[in-house]
């Protein structure tokens, strides 16, 4: 798994969001972008996560920033994740694994003694021309935004 760093351009991608629109990265051209990726539509780590994200986003949004859930949930799982907690935000349904892929962020996880090929919880934020400028590895799903602000 090479996950993206630092310094890093982003590799240009297209996938749909919950509502089935095409989300591009070259959408965000010149623009602040938040990417975050979760493992799994209403589980409860990734809930809280995205709800703080979402108690936060007006602050987000006054330093710039755009945000981005990715998960590899269908678009419908991803609807109804976004209807049901009110997500300001799209959700991709990277069900090919696109943007996972370009990201780096599929590979062996451990939980509760099993080992298993999943989605690690990161998030990546991208100045406006594409470049990554900070990657958070250990996610606080409580209080990401504070880590992010």
């Amino acid at each position: 798994m090479n996950t993206l760093g630092v310094g890093d351009k982003v590799p240009s991608f297209s996938v749909n969001d919950q509502d089935g629109n095409v989300i591009n990265l070259s959408d965000y051209k010149g623009k602040k972008l938040i990417v975050f990726f979760y493992p799994r539509a209403n589980t409860p780590g990734c809930t809280l996560e995205a709800c703080n994200l979402r108690d936060n986003y007006a602050e987000l949004q006054a330093q710039g920033y755009h945000l981005l859930g990715v998960s590899a949930d269908s678009e419908k799982k991803q609807f109804n994740f976004k209807k049901k907690f009110n997500f300001p935000f799209p959700l991709l349904a990277d069900t090919d694994h696109k943007v996972i892929d370009a990201f780096g962020v599929w590979g062996l996880k451990k939980f509760m003694g099993r080992e298993f090929d999943g989605i690690h919880r990161k998030t990546f934020v991208i100045d406006g021309s594409g470049v990554v400028v900070k990657v958070i590895d250990k996610v606080k799903t409580r209080d990401h935004a504070a880590q992010l602000l």
